[in-house]
């Protein structure tokens, strides 16, 4: 059973990590191509910038106590899940555990940022993003390709993904902004966990979730892109960076949810 499960997918199974190796040399050969990536001068200029019971910015600083939330929420059902059996292997849930942690970081990290937004604040968030992102990529990898290539590559991934955001700090303390690895780190999850629910065959149920919280991602993403129009459309009510925040949280509970409700094949 297991030998001929192993052929389904749209590659034969020698391929698969050949093609995966192959997308990660390619991004980061165009990243080493590229000049510098800045950050915007105006990045910090975010358009709702209203104080509300004394809290600067209030509603972009509030609106990362729903991540901390989410993040408790999950831990607590990471937590029953696992005492209940739902994983193959209790190892595999080490990952989703720094990932829940992480969303509780990127709560304190964001809320920190966002009341005084400067660049060595907002070195807190990113570092809690890479933290989150880097623990999903080697849960998928641990799901999908084997748990000893997702815990194996789990510091390395931790060492890359936080790397990225302190030499993304570091250049600009130098002068010379570059944000192309961190852009790289982020860009490698959208397109490595959707590769990797392709070409490998599921061991647990519930692969429409998984790509979702990438599509809310990505939700959360344009929300960011468009804050003012948002703004603007809402006749000053919220921003789409607020709302960004909220759908980003909205994605943290789904994964909470997925594993939770999934089931083993």
């Amino acid at each position: 059973m297991m030998k001929s499960s192993a052929r389904i997918g749209p590659l034969p199974p020698a391929y698969r990590a050949p093609a995966l190796w192959l997308l990660v040399a390619v991004l980061a050969g165009l990243a080493l191509l590229l000049p510098p990536i800045a950050q915007t001068p105006h990045y910090h200029d975010f358009v709702d910038q209203r104080s509300c019971w004394g809290i600067p910015n209030c509603l972009d600083s509030l609106s990362n106590i729903p991540f901390m939330l989410a993040g408790a929420i999950g831990l607590f059902l990471l937590h029953r899940s696992a005492a209940q059996g739902r994983f193959r292997d209790p190892r595999e849930a080490w990952p989703y555990r720094l990932f829940f942690v992480g969303a509780v970081l990127i709560g304190f990290g964001s809320g920190y940022y966002h009341l005084e937004p400067t660049n060595d604040r907002l070195l807190w968030d990113r570092l809690a993003m890479m933290l989150t992102f880097m623990s999903w990529v080697a849960a998928i990898v641990a799901e999908r390709v084997s748990l000893q290539a997702g815990l194996r590559l789990l510091p390395l991934l931790l060492a890359a993904g936080l790397g990225s955001a302190a030499w993304w700090w570091w250049s600009e303390v130098q002068g010379t902004g570059d944000m192309r690895f961190y852009l790289l780190m982020q860009l490698y999850p959208m397109l490595l966990i959707p590769l990797l629910l392709w070409l490998y065959p599921p061991r647990y149920s519930g692969d429409r979730t998984i790509l979702g919280v990438v599509g809310l991602y990505l939700l959360a993403l344009l929300f960011d892109r468009g804050d003012r129009v948002v703004f603007g459309l809402t006749d000053g009510v919220v921003s789409g960076h607020t709302i960004k925040h909220l759908i980003a949280a909205l994605a943290v509970l789904a994964i909470a949810r997925h594993l939770q409700r999934r089931h083993a094949f």
